[in-house]
């Protein structure tokens, strides 16, 4: 899969960065709030030298986190991967467990495509049922006109020459559907192929990525993450688990294109009328494109 064309998302723009700017303007509101109740009480304490000592460390110690890159550095990491945690509590954030939805949904894909195709096919038989019943319709009723003619018998010999007519008429139409139904078999049978390769890919894809990711993260301690992001390094388990961040992008975008094809497939297949031969035209058209 090719992912050299990918974005990194930031922390913010993952679902745990929503959870944390919830969390941040609660925070801001909240303490801005206790702030101002608190204000009175402050300037009281102000007025003791010994609590104005503490609180001026207090506040220098706040505005040393604020201007010291590597203190902000780790208060930032801390409240990332608070976040996470709190995150993924409650909504699936791991790239290898998303990857392992989206491979048992490719498994429900493709026994759907597996059923539809089997539909189609036996619709298809069903339609070569009806297409040879009608050509020995045609031939009888082709006998029958001779043998009323014969005989002089011009209303029926009228009669049976019009069936006649109009079941080849109806043969034609149904030839015509049975041509394209049998496009639509190759396209559903090639997609098929292919979603089943893709399956298979990307589940070994995740075993192989699912082995790496133990070996980084037993090699690579919460505190050694930390160090890293403190001294302003990449951290070596941030980028795998970016790398596979890009990988689930893709793949998602994949299940996507393959459930938009099963919809169309299903949708077209609904509007194919046996008896009629009625068969949406521009239906086929897109399937043949894909």
């Amino acid at each position: 899969m090719d992912n050299q064309d990918f974005t990194p998302k930031t922390f913010w723009q993952r679902p745990e960065g929503t959870t944390g700017m919830i969390i941040l303007a609660g925070l801001l509101i909240g303490g801005g709030y206790l702030l101002y109740t608190a204000l009175p009480v402050l300037i009281g304490l102000a007025a003791n030298t010994l609590y104005l000592a503490l609180m001026l460390l207090a506040l220098a110690a706040i505005v040393y986190m604020v201007l010291d890159p590597k203190m902000r550095n780790l208060v930032g990491y801390m409240y990332k991967s608070f976040m996470r945690w709190l995150t993924g509590l409650f909504v699936q954030i791991d790239p290898i467990g998303i990857l392992k939805s989206y491979v048992e949904d490719l498994e429900d894909n493709l026994s759907k495509m597996n059923k539809q195709i089997n539909k189609l096919r036996g619709q298809m038989h069903k339609l070569k049922e009806i297409i040879f019943n009608n050509k020995k319709a045609i031939e009888d009723n082709l006998q029958l006109a001779s043998k009323a003619k014969e005989t002089n018998k011009q209303s029926m010999m009228i009669l049976k020459s019009r069936k006649a007519g109009r079941l080849k008429e109806s043969n034609m139409r149904l030839e015509d559907l049975y041509r394209k139904m049998e496009v639509l078999y190759r396209v559903l049978s090639k997609m098929y192929e292919n979603s089943e390769i893709l399956k298979e890919d990307i589940k070994d894809q995740v075993a192989v990525k699912e082995q790496e990711r133990k070996a980084i993260h037993a090699s690579h301690s919460a505190m050694k993450s930390a160090m890293n992001i403190i001294s302003g390094n990449k951290d070596a388990r941030h980028m795998f688990d970016m790398a596979l961040e890009a990988i689930a992008d893709d793949v998602s975008q994949k299940v996507g294109e393959m459930e938009r094809f099963m919809d169309m497939s299903a949708n077209f297949m609904d509007s194919i009328d046996l008896q009629n031969g009625v068969f949406e035209e521009e239906g086929l058209k897109m399937l043949e494109k894909w």
